[in-house]
């Protein structure tokens, strides 16, 4: 899930919401979102994991899956609908169908007070500084791709670079003379 960490990390972010049409509480009072910081956000790229909330779970299949899904009252969902504005774009299924919306809006994040991650402050919620568009949730998969392999790059490089100490000694061994 995402970190956001130093001062004013969570103040402002530019967020993005996936709410599907079948995501509606059994009771109609909340609708699951899956809030993900928006890559292009200065706090985006480096992120391998853009969602507020993921957890592991596995299913009955065997197979690992995450939820990212946070339930939001049907009032606070308002308020990022009226925040987004026309900033919307339809989620669509292999058929072209539309089975939910994307919304770009900005807003205040805050560590959740049940379970992990994070949840929007739907009180601070406005436009956002950037625009959804059909590209917009590819543009989120590549952003926690690339994020994910400069992340492993860098791992394997201090794997492959020997410690300064067995450096040192490398090169006393080399400084000694031959014995005779």
């Amino acid at each position: 899930m995402a970190l956001l960490k130093g001062k004013g990390a969570m103040t402002g972010v530019n967020l993005i919401a996936r709410v599907y049409g079948h995501g509606k509480t059994e009771d109609g009072k909340s609708q699951y979102a899956d809030i993900q910081v928006d890559a292009r956000d200065p706090r985006g790229p480096e992120q391998t994991n853009l969602h507020l909330k993921s957890d592991r779970m596995k299913s009955e299949d065997g197979k690992v899956r995450y939820n990212n899904g946070a339930p939001y009252s049907v009032d606070q969902m308002e308020e990022i609908a009226k925040a987004a504005g026309p900033n919307t774009e339809p989620i669509l299924d292999k058929g072209g169908n539309a089975v939910g919306i994307v919304y770009g809006f900005k807003g205040n994040v805050m560590p959740a007070t049940r379970g992990a991650g994070l949840v929007v402050n739907t009180k601070s919620v406005e436009a956002s500084e950037f625009k959804v568009d059909d590209k917009t949730l590819d543009n989120q998969f590549r952003s926690m791709k690339a994020a994910a392999a400069v992340g492993k790059a860098s791992k394997e490089s201090q794997a492959e670079a020997p410690a300064p100490e067995a450096e040192q000694g490398q090169a006393a061994e080399a400084d000694e003379p031959a014995a005779c």
